[in-house]
This record gives structure tokens, sequence and C-alpha cells, in this order.
């Protein structure tokens, strides 16, 4: 197939009104979709045609979007925060692969080439896998994981997030 100046005078003019590549392709006939976005990319024609996505949200209230993602940014900070505020964390329980239930506390420690390596044991919370203490190293906010190097019993960081709460 080769392009006539017919036909891309009918491309140019096609595009400039909106129409999508595929309803180009079959107004003009004997030319595929393709070939139509490879012509107007090679004619430097503008990419102003809208997907449906964003001509469907076109009139959408972004204002509904943000004050859910506040909301919920508000719920995951209360949903820990009372873990932030205890210190009084029961004492390890050591376990071996074996013996872990559904209310045992999975977080390992040590490397499992070790002789000494075993799972924390403590009670786990409902709906996670980790005691109160091994969810505040798990789940931290986004952009505020800070590296732990020295092994506590309550690390630092949460000593500075216990602070300042």
């Amino acid at each position: 197939m080769s392009w006539t100046e017919e036909k891309v005078a009918k491309l140019k003019e096609l595009w400039g009104k909106g129409n999508t590549a595929s309803q180009i392709a079959e107004i003009i006939g004997g030319i595929s979709r393709n070939a139509v976005i490879g012509k107007a990319h090679r004619l430097n024609l503008s990419a102003k045609i809208k997907t449906r996505t964003a001509a469907s949200n076109e009139n959408f209230d972004n204002s509904v979007i943000e004050k859910n993602i506040k909301n919920n940014r508000k719920k995951s900070k209360s949903k820990f925060k009372s873990l932030i505020i205890e210190k009084d964390f029961e004492p390890e329980n050591p376990k071996n692969l074996e013996e872990l239930d559904d209310n045992t506390c999975k977080w390992p420690i040590g490397h499992p080439d070790e002789k000494k390596f075993y799972f924390c044991g403590r009670s786990s919370l409902k709906d996670f896998s980790y005691c109160k203490l091994h969810l505040l190293y798990a789940y931290q906010p986004k952009g505020k994981k800070e590296d732990v190097n020295v092994k506590e019993e309550v690390p630092e960081f949460i000593e500075k997030k216990i602070q300042s709460a």
C-alpha cells in the first residue's frame, strides 16, 4: 500500500477532527489502523486524540478521589497508632517451623542456615502473620522507612514515633 497525496490529505483532515486511527483506516480503506498511526507519527501530527478513559474521566470530580485518599491515610495511621504507643511487648517465645500455627508470630530471627535460627513465636494479631512489634517493622508508612541496624526490644525509630505521637 502506498500513501497517495489524497490519502495523506484525508488522513490529516480526519486526524484533525479527532477521529480514531481505526475510523480513519476504515474511511480511507485498504490500510490498517497501525499504518494510520505510523503515517501520523511520521507526519508529526499532534497526539491530541483522547483515549476512551481520558474522555470518560474528563468530567469526573478529582476532589472526590483526593478526599478518599486522605480518609484512607487517616485510617491506616490510626490502625497502627495504638501499637506505637504500647511499650510492653510480650517476651519472645522461640519456635521452630514445625511448631508454628495460625496464632504465632512468623517473624524469622537469624539466618535459616544457622543453628540458632528460630521464629519469634509471640501471639500474632488477628489477620496478620506477625506480633505487634514485628508489625511495626513490616508495615511502615510509604516513604518513611528507616534503617534499623541495632537489634533492640523497642527499636529507636519506634521510640521517636512514640515521643512524637
